[in-house]
C-alpha cells in the first residue's frame, strides 16, 4: 500500500475526457500555419478544411462513397442535426445506457414525438442490441463517455436492415473499430480521442443515408444549421469543405495537427494500440486491489478511452463526497486533472486513456491513486 506521496509526478497530468490531452508533440507552434484573419471560403482555408475531411477519411478508413462534413457544435451538433433530418419517416428504437444515449432519447421522445421503442441499461451493462428492431432507425452510442460501456463489435447489427443506424461514435472514433458496413450516420467531436479544440463536430453519412435525405422531408421546420439538403438534394459542398457556419480555423489547424500526427505514429491501428495499452495499465490496476474496480461489469464492452471506475471499500459510507475528495487530492497535488465521475453517473472516477495519453503517465500517476484512497479511507 502506498501510504506516503509518490516522488514522480506525471508529465502530463491531462486524463480529462473531453476536451482530451494534445497529442504529445503538441506545441503552440503547431498552430502557426493557421490563416487568422481570413475567410474560410477563402482557397487556402477551403483547403486546409478540404484537407481535414481527407485525412478523417484515410485515418479512419472510411469508404470513398461515404460523406463526410464538418458541422457546428461538436458531436452533439451532429447528433442533434442527425436526428432532426432523418428521423420520423419510420418508428425509433432508442438505446440508452448512460447520460448521453438518454440525452438522445429525450430528444427524439419528448421533442420530436416520434414513435419510439426505449432500449436502457443501468451504469456498467450494455443494451442488447441484438433484441432491437433493425427495420426501425436506430440511435445508439458506441461508447459510453460517461459508464465507460462500449460495444465490442457490430456483429448484432444485420447489413439486411430496411432503417438507419445513428451512432454518437464520439469516444470510439480514432481508438476502436467502426465497421462503417453496419454504421448509416455516424458522429463524433474533434475534442475527444485526438485532442482538439471544441465545438466542431464531425457527421459521416452511408449512402442509404444520403438517400434517405433526398427521399424524405420531416414534418417539423430545421433550422438552417440542421439542413443537409436543398431542392431535395444534398448540399454536396458541406462534404467538401463549404461549412454551414464559419469555422474556427483555429481550431483546423489544431485538428490537422493532431490527424497528422495520428498518421505519423502508424494511423488507427497505432492509436487504437496506445488506447489499449493506457487502459489495460488501469485494469491491471484495478485487478490487484479489492477497494476499486471498473465500472463496466462485462470485460468485452470496457472501454479503452472513457476507463470510469467505482470505489468499493465497505468502509466507505457517502460514495460521491468520498470520490470527490480523492479526485481533489489528485488535482491539488497536480498529478490527475479533471478526473472525477460525471455528473449524471454513479461515484466514482474517470481516467481518460485514448490515444493522446502516454502509458507512461498512466502508470506514474496510479501510485498517487492509491496514496489519495489511502488518505481518505483514513479519514472515514
Amino acid at each position: 500500500m502506498v501510504t506516503t506521496k509518490p516522488a514522480v509526478r506525471p508529465a502530463n497530468a491531462r486524463f480529462s475526457s473531453g476536451p482530451c490531452a494534445k497529442p504529445p508533440t503538441w506545441t503552440a507552434k503547431a498552430l502557426s500555419d493557421a490563416p487568422l484573419g481570413r475567410s474560410h471560403r477563402a482557397a487556402e482555408g477551403k483547403a486546409k478544411l478540404k484537407q481535414a475531411i481527407d485525412l478523417t477519411r484515410e485515418i479512419l478508413g472510411v469508404p470513398a462513397d461515404y460523406r463526410i462534413g464538418i458541422v457546428p457544435a461538436s458531436d452533439t451538433g451532429a447528433m442533434e442535426m442527425a436526428m432532426w433530418s432523418l428521423l420520423g419517416e419510420r418508428p425509433a428504437e432508442m438505446v440508452a445506457w448512460e447520460s448521453f444515449g438518454a440525452g438522445w432519447v429525450t430528444d427524439v421522445v419528448k421533442q420530436l414525438k416520434i414513435d419510439a421503442t426505449v432500449h436502457t441499461a443501468d451504469y456498467g451493462h450494455i443494451v442488447d442490441m441484438a433484441a432491437l428492431n433493425y427495420d426501425n432507425d436506430v440511435v445508439f452510442t458506441w461508447n459510453g463517455t460517461t459508464s465507460g460501456v462500449r460495444m465490442a463489435n457490430g456483429n448484432a447489427i444485420p447489413a439486411s436492415r430496411s432503417g438507419l443506424t445513428i451512432c454518437d461514435a464520439t469516444s470510439a472514433a480514432f481508438a476502436q473499430d467502426l465497421p462503417w458496413d453496419k454504421l448509416d450516420v455516424t458522429t463524433f467531436s474533434w475534442q475527444k480521442v485526438m485532442g482538439g479544440e471544441a465545438a466542431h463536430g464531425m457527421i459521416i453519412l452511408s449512402p442509404r443515408a444520403v438517400e434517405r435525405l433526398e427521399s424524405y422531408t420531416p414534418t417539423w421546420p430545421l433550422p438552417k444549421i440542421f439542413r443537409l439538403t436543398k431542392g431535395g438534394k444534398l448540399i454536396e459542398g458541406i462534404f467538401v469543405g463549404e461549412t454551414i457556419n464559419t469555422p474556427s480555423m483555429l481550431c483546423v489547424e489544431d485538428y490537422l495537427f493532431a490527424l497528422n500526427w495520428a498518421k505519423s505514429i502508424g494511423g488507427l491501428d497505432a492509436l487504437r494500440h496506445r488506447a489499449d495499452a493506457n487502459a489495460r495499465a488501469v485494469w491491471n490496476f484495478c485487478a490487484a486491489r479489492d477497494w476499486i474496480d471498473n465500472l463496466a461489469v462485462d470485460p468485452a464492452t470496457r472501454s479503452n478511452t472513457s476507463v470510469c471506475l467505482k470505489f468499493t471499500d465497505e468502509r466507505i459510507t457517502d460514495g460521491a463526497t468520498f470520490a470527490k475528495a480523492v479526485a481533489k487530492r489528485l488535482a491539488d497535488a497536480s498529478v490527475a486533472l479533471d478526473i472525477g465521475a460525471y455528473r449524471d453517473a454513479p461515484a466514482g472516477l474517470r481516467i481518460w486513456c485514448g490515444a493522446t495519453v502516454e502509458t507512461s503517465d498512466i502508470e506514474t500517476m496510479l501510485p498517487w491513486l492509491e496514496w489519495a484512497f489511502m488518505a481518505e479511507i483514513a479519514t472515514q
